[in-house]
């Protein structure tokens, strides 16, 4: 298997290169970090919801949405990425979600603890230290093949991480500020300045340990011009707005978190956010006469094969607007669908929908 050690590459890149390899038929794992900071949400994520998207563009801050889910999150370049990807039949592949992130987080935790910090794997799918998170990871499904992507976090801008996540005034943002810095940690908190090494030593450190789970691996620093044209023609859907805003209604449309408006009797929209052990759902659904007529669902959850995630909206239409129907409806397109969406249960969307 390919080691792609590419160091620091254009924001861009830094997202579309892993989006691409599995386009071109291709296996490997990628060791790079982004030469500027930019904004990137999960694949299921509201963009206008999460993000402050005003702030950013003043700022000059992208924003990426990516075919990965999970939740919105600041980079810049003192994150050192890597992004695994793998055939899906592939014999090094474990059967379950669980497992597979169990496996393949390894290699990172094996990296943090080789500098002394005593991380360890916590379902589903988090790196933890001293009880505070210490990576970012996402997964998604692309083509045939798996996209397993994370972080070493080496430092963390706290600050600007609350002022592009979205928030209804200054007193709300102090506190996001709060809970990032109590619940997030980086390399540089966790170990005195003078025992990080060099970049480049955590990059042959992180490779080593992938070798480790992955076999002998097989070291480039380039990439080619196939992989690089077939990047640069996804730049050509991935960078437009209706990919970032997905062409649909914004939550302002519809009304705030938690609330419900009645458009007349027995017709009514409301807009619910449910936290599940897998991740956060965001529901707005209209109800006609006690049925559902419309649902729009997104959050920082995973859901594979993603493609199949807006058949869920359309499958819930006619449904009664009652919890046990909902969840049953649910529970079904997830038998004929064959999808699986870890930490998150049919009963975790009722619960967000009804």
């Amino acid at each position: 298997m390919k080691l792609y050690r590419l160091g620091s590459v254009s924001w861009q890149n830094s997202q579309l290169l892993y989006h691409a390899l599995p386009r071109v038929g291709r296996e490997g794992i990628i060791l790079l970090s982004p030469a500027s900071p930019y904004v990137c949400i999960g694949y299921h994520q509201d963009a206008k919801q999460e993000v402050d998207v005003d702030f950013c563009r003043q700022q000059g801050i992208p924003i990426f949405r990516r075919e990965v889910g999970g939740g919105a999150v600041y980079l810049d370049g003192e994150q050192l990425f890597w992004q695994l990807v793998l055939r899906k039949d592939n014999p090094l592949v474990p059967a379950g979600k669980e497992a597979f992130y169990r496996k393949f987080l390894q290699p990172p935790i094996e990296v943090y603890r080789a500098l002394g910090i005593p991380a360890e794997y916590k379902p589903i799918n988090d790196i933890v230290a001293h009880n505070r998170k210490i990576s970012g990871t996402g997964v998604g499904e692309i083509e045939d093949y798996i996209v397993f992507v994370g972080n070493l976090i080496v430092d963390f801008d706290y600050q600007m991480m609350a002022q592009v996540l979205k928030a209804p005034d200054e007193k709300f943002r102090d506190k996001v500020y709060k809970t990032i810095h109590e619940n997030l940690s980086t390399i540089k908190r966790e170990i005195p300045p003078e025992d990080i090494p060099p970049t480049d030593a955590l990059w042959t450190l992180m490779a080593d340990k992938f070798a480790e789970v992955l076999g002998p691996l097989e070291e480039e620093t380039q990439v080619d011009a196939a992989w690089q044209a077939q990047a640069d023609a996804l730049a050509l859907q991935f960078l437009r707005d209706d990919w970032l805003f997905r062409s649909r209604p914004t939550r302002e449309e519809k009304g705030q978190a938690g609330r419900r408006v009645t458009i007349r009797a027995g017709v009514e929209v409301h807009h619910k956010v449910h936290k599940a052990p897998g991740g956060l759902i965001r529901a707005i659904v209209q109800v006609e006469e006690g049925v559902i007529r419309h649902v729009e669902l997104s959050g920082d959850f995973f859901f594979f094969p993603a493609r199949r995630f807006p058949y869920l909206e359309t499958a819930l239409i006619g449904v009664p607007a009652e919890t046990e129907a909902v969840t049953e409806a649910i529970a079904r397109f997830y038998a004929e669908q064959h999808v699986e969406s870890p930490g998150v249960t049919p009963a975790d969307f009722a619960q967000a929908i009804v």
